[in-house]
This record gives structure tokens, sequence and C-alpha cells, in this order.
């Protein structure tokens, strides 16, 4: 069975110690799935699949009657229909999960003032400030989940721990419709079971690397210290994974992100009809909005992109990542992934544009998990050169195209707009 199917559930059963676990993290279950079934009951109890079923479409959501046949989130909806081919597939409805998360986020919002959005189905919740009025965190969470049923029909699953990092564990060990807390004293032993895969920022990579020294899970770390981490992944990576690793965190959560946003947009010349150039006006828009990010002492949660056909409708696509992040790589990588998974290019594409949302301000004091050094390095070298000689002084090599391969192709020649091209960007 996939691992996202509830196979692992670990609740709490009974009262127990919340004292020092101020922090929840709420995730709705299978969220678009859910709201397919909530609108059309005949489907409960049935394999149920969100997301784009021609061409290279991908799998958006599964419930987890379908996730019990290995269907997963970000699957090839091909590869999800040959394991589950009797499943229901609905297209997502972006519009509807929109207005149903707002009714959720009002929900937490009637519990506490202190609510961090993660994407339109997660977010972190302090509730220090509400146990005079509503009891422990414990009770909270379990007051916040009843609402969340009566009221929207839906279950999530929630995480409550002393930190923001372990609460978010939690909640993922709970799916689907579980509560579970980890008491302050027992945050280690939580963790110690879990494997290397669980630390934010240990991706196959770095868990491959670990993995050849011995070092399998986060027990593992704990005995070995930073010292000994250091030689295999550097002192700050090393540092990070062991602060981990032993439940540290230290952010707080932040209610001042939700309409922060930098974007940049263009309207072609000529519609766009080759995958190979829409990736690279994403690519080049990412660069700018990560140099505007950084210019601003800003980080972004997540990346929205934004595609508008030449009968213009338009679609909008985003990904919320675990830690914010001002790197241009990464935001690109973001925004690319996204567009791999657009179907239609070939019909043409008048309008692209990449903006980052859920923004941080001092990115020293609210990013846990930082990015590769050689990625910082190269942005700091091209944010030099741009401050001394331009902003297009330096670019990506991929986006040095021949002036008559641009033209042929209709992306506008940089510098100099043609006709009805226009770009755009915009702070808010």
């Amino acid at each position: 069975m996939g691992k996202q199917d509830g196979s692992g559930r670990h609740v709490t059963v009974g009262d127990v110690d919340d004292s020092g676990t101020p922090f929840l993290h709420i995730d709705m279950d299978a969220f678009f799935a859910s709201v397919e079934e909530l609108d059309d009951p005949s489907l409960r109890g049935t394999p149920v699949i969100v997301g784009g079923s021609a061409g290279r479409g991908v799998v958006s959501a599964a419930n987890y009657a379908a996730r019990a046949y290995g269907v997963n989130s970000a699957m090839p909806m091909s590869i999800a229909l040959r394991r589950c081919p009797h499943a229901t597939v609905r297209r997502p409805r972006f519009e509807r999960y929109s207005q149903i998360s707002r009714q959720v986020f009002d929900i937490f919002r009637t519990f506490t003032p202190l609510v961090q959005p993660l994407s339109i189905d997660e977010a972190f919740l302090d509730v220090s400030g509400a146990r005079e009025l509503f009891g422990s965190p414990q009770h909270i969470a379990q007051l916040i989940r009843d609402a969340v049923r009566e009221q929207v029909g839906l279950t999530c699953s929630v995480g409550v721990a002393s930190s923001m990092f372990v609460a978010k564990v939690a909640s993922s060990r709970a799916k689907p419709d579980g509560l579970l807390v980890v008491p302050a004293p027992d945050t280690q032993t939580f963790l110690a079971g879990l494997p290397i895969s669980a630390l934010w920022g240990v991706g196959p990579v770095t868990a491959k690397r670990l993995a050849n020294f011995g070092v399998l899970s986060i027990s593992d770390v704990q005995t070995a210290g930073v010292g000994s981490l250091t030689p295999i992944l550097g002192e700050r990576m090393a540092q990070h994974i062991h602060n981990l690793a032993l439940g540290i965190d230290p952010r707080a959560v932040s209610d001042d992100r939700r309409d922060k946003s930098i974007g940049h947009s263009s309207t072609f010349h000529t519609d766009l009809t080759a995958r190979a150039d829409c990736d690279r006006a994403v690519l080049r828009f990412a660069t700018d909005v990560s140099a505007r990010l950084r210019a601003h002492g800003l980080v972004a949660h997540t990346v929205v992109l934004t595609v508008r056909f030449g009968d213009w409708t338009t679609i909008t696509r985003s990904h919320t990542m675990t830690e914010p992040t001002d790197v241009t790589k990464r935001i690109a990588d973001e925004a690319r992934h996204l567009l791999s998974a657009v179907s239609g290019i070939e019909r043409g594409v008048r309008l692209l544009g990449v903006r980052v949302e859920n923004l941080v301000g001092d990115r020293a004091s609210d990013v846990l998990w930082d990015d590769p050094d050689e990625w910082r390095t190269m942005d700091e070298v091209v944010d030099a050169v741009a401050a001394k000689f331009g902003r297009n002084t330096v670019t990506p090599a991929s986006l040095l195209r021949p002036r008559g391969a641009r033209r042929a192709s209709g992306q506008p020649e940089p510098r100099k707009p043609r006709g009805d091209s226009a770009g755009s960007s915009e702070i808010s």
C-alpha cells in the first residue's frame, strides 16, 4: 500500500499532557477528492481521482479508496488508471475548492487569530492565547475537527505539538480523520522511530548520502550529533537536521503573509505553441520574481503559475513548499514543474505568469532550512552584477537564443516588446 494510504495511522486515545504543545497543524483529508464526494454523495466509498485525464494529465488528489490501489498525488493519470481502472475521475474545480477552503479557514480563525496558511487545505495555528476561552490544545483541536465536520461536511487531521515541525509530522501520522498529540517531554522519542526522510530538507539524494554512512532513521541523527554529521553534509545542513531530530524549530506562527505576492506575467505578440518556448518564458519570469524577492528581503512559501490560452481560457496552478525560499533555482524548478503538468500547450498560449505568495520578511529569522550554498552563491553573484550593470546583464544560458528563433517562436525580443506583446510585474 502507498505511503499516503493511511495504513500507518497513529492517533491519541484519551487525555494526555498537552501543557507544552501550543502548535496545531491542520490538514484536510484528501481535500479535492473529499469536496467531490461532498457534492456527489454517490462517490463515497468508491475510488475517486481528481486531475487531468487527457494527454500528460496528472493526479491532483485521490481519496483513500483510490490510494489503497497505490494512487498518489502528482502521479501521471495514465499510471493511476492502470492501478485503479474503475476509479471515477473528476477534473479539478478550483473555484469550488477555494470556496470550501474559505469556510474552513473561517472556522480556524474563530479559535485563534494566529493562523498561518500553508496551502488551500492546510495551516498552522498557535492556540496559546485561546486556552482560557476554549480549553487545552487537545480540546481545541477536537473542537475544530468537530466544527469542520458539522459546518462543512469534511474531515481533517490535526497534529498538536511543542513546535511547528513536530505538529506537521504528527498530523501526517494521524491521517485520515485523526488527532495526534505529542507531549513535549515525548518529542524526541516520537521522532526517533521515523525515517530520515521525515526531516524537512532531507530529500532522496541527502537520504542516500546519509544511508551510506549508516544514518537511516531520526534516531541515528539524534545519536550521531552535529560533529559526526558535518563531514557528510556540511556544518549548516548538519546543524539543521540535528535540530529537527531533537524537535527544535524556533519559528513562530505568523498571520501576516496572506495578501502579499510578487509576480511577473507577459502577453505574447504571437501565441506560443511549443512547450520549450513556454518553459523558457516561465524560467525568465521566475528569475525576475526571485531577484525581486531578494531585493525586498522576502522569502516565499507558494509558487503560482498562470496560463492563458488563445481562446482566453485561463488556468492557475500552485504549489506550497514546506520551507520558504528566495532562491532562483528552487522557484524556477517549482514553476516549470507546474507547467509540465499543463496540457493543451499546442493549442496556443497567449499569456504566462509566475507569482509567489505566502511571503515572509526577514529571511534570517524565518527560514529554518537553507538552500544549497552553490545556489545561493550564484544568486548573490548575479544580484551583485545586476546592481552594478543592470538586471538583464546576466541571464540563464537557456534563455540566450538567436533573435530569429525568438521571433519565430512568438517570444518578445528582450528590451524591445513588439505589437501587443506586454509584460507586467506586480507586488501586492
